[in-house]
């Protein structure tokens, strides 16, 4: 048994996550077409949200998603709260997380895995207790066993135990069991509804997360 999720994890994930992001974006390329038109017409150039993100042992990749806030600023040059930035498209591309869809190239790439931690902010790495910081022994998802499980309905405590139980237990029966209730839940706009943790409180470390 043992020896079947070893190698599910060292080779069969790696090709699955090839095949089935490929498939998708074949599938999805009209979608993301129309949905790179639509923001480019509402917001302009650039379509795409990018940002760098820690990956499997902590190495840094740019995330790629979806725009969905306008880069207005207030008089001194900053810029303006998420909550005045985000757009009533935006707001849609986020509720039906469709503002995710770009990440299936961060998983051709070989960044991201369909199935994983979510990636997070680069300054919350220093936050991290040891046994927290072991979400990164492996690649980060699109969804993960925590969005799954509750996302930003639950504290970053609980998210990162579940995240650790994931790294400990992943296997191909897991990964269908993640993607088929992470389906499920978008389609139902289900617990999965707001993007990583942009909306949330930061987090700070676990003694100061309450």
């Amino acid at each position: 048994m043992n020896y079947f999720k070893d190698m599910y994890k060292l080779f069969f994930k790696r090709i699955s996550d090839i095949i089935i992001s490929l498939l998708a974006v074949i599938i999805l390329f009209p979608v993301i077409f129309v949905i790179g038109f639509f923001i480019y017409i509402i917001m302009g150039y650039p379509v795409f949200f990018k940002q760098i993100r820690p990956g499997k042992d902590t190495k840094l990749f740019t995330l790629l998603k979806f725009r969905t806030m306008t880069n207005k600023k207030d008089v001194k040059g900053e810029f303006l709260p998420n909550e005045m930035r985000i757009t009533p498209f935006g707001r849609f591309l986020r509720k039906t997380s469709l503002d995710e869809l770009p990440e299936l190239f961060n998983v051709l790439k070989g960044d991201m895995s369909l199935v994983g931690p979510r990636p997070l902010r680069v300054e919350y790495l220093k936050y991290y207790s040891p046994e927290q910081n072991r979400r990164h022994e492996v690649k980060p998802g699109i969804t993960g066993w925590a969005q799954i499980n509750g996302r930003n309905a639950i504290r970053w405590e609980k998210k990162f135990k579940l995240d650790v139980w994931y790294v400990d237990h992943q296997n191909f029966w897991l990964d269908i069991k993640i993607l088929w209730k992470t389906v499920a839940k978008v389609l139902k706009r289900e617990g999965i509804n707001t993007s990583d943790d942009e909306f949330v409180k930061p987090f700070k470390g676990s003694k100061l997360d309450g």
